[in-house]
């Protein structure tokens, strides 16, 4: 099957589960913003997401799209320098219209990954995974008190500092990826090249500031307390 089998249904592929990520991405950010305003709020967002079937299909579904699109990455990045062979020795400087998040997506998507990792092991552990009834890392009192993982997670400067280079990996990975995505699915004429270049820009800042907002704001509030 061409989806599968060429490099543009991997690329295809690729983007669609992207975009799929990134629209979880907006609506986490926007949960995560509520935690600004109100612990009540948030935590009732949580229970409203705690270990209920829906959520725990979602969760198997979004693993699924995560998993996918990593997998693609490889191929599609084994793929490309298997196709410039020896070429890619032959000139020593990057080629100036090149953005620095293209060439180094891969990395940056295995900083993103990393950083994944540690947000289940501080969140998604401690509060769905006990939910489910494996106390792997945490605190049982705690399980649906999402607010209290937020203030405990950000009043540890290792941690402030680790969520803040992941939130840039990200930034960088999101403004290529979002609009080198559209135009795999068709946006990808010259006048909508330049708007999906701004329009990804404005949204991966967006995303990346709210998250951002919620590390500083509590870690402030920690020293303040």
């Amino acid at each position: 099957m061409w989806l599968f089998n060429s490099s543009i249904g991997r690329k295809v592929i690729m983007s669609v589960t992207g975009i799929c990520l990134i629209l979880f991405l907006t609506f986490h950010m926007s949960m995560n913003v509520a935690a600004l305003f109100s612990a009540d709020a948030y935590n009732m967002i949580c229970e409203m997401l705690g270990a209920n079937w829906y959520a725990v299909v979602a969760t198997m579904g979004l693993a699924a799209l995560a998993v996918v699109h990593i997998i693609y990455a490889f191929i599609l990045t084994a793929q490309n320098k298997a196709a410039r062979g020896s070429e890619r020795y032959a000139v020593s400087e990057k080629p100036s219209k090149v953005e620095w998040a293209s060439q180094n997506m891969l990395a940056l998507g295995v900083i993103v990954l990393g950083g994944l990792l540690i947000h289940l092991a501080n969140f998604w552990a401690k509060m769905m995974l006990v939910d489910l009834g494996v106390d792997a890392f945490g605190d049982e009192v705690h399980s649906t008190d999402g607010a209290y993982w937020i203030q405990y997670t950000f009043s540890q400067p290792v941690f402030v500092v680790l969520y803040v280079i992941w939130i840039a990996a990200l930034w960088f990975h999101l403004t290529h990826g979002f609009w080198s995505a559209m135009q795999t699915v068709g946006l990808n004429g010259k006048t909508w090249f330049c708007r999906m270049k701004v329009i990804s820009i404005a949204y991966a800042t967006l995303i990346c500031f709210g998250f951002i907002a919620v590390v500083l704001c509590f870690f402030g509030r920690s020293l303040c307390c």
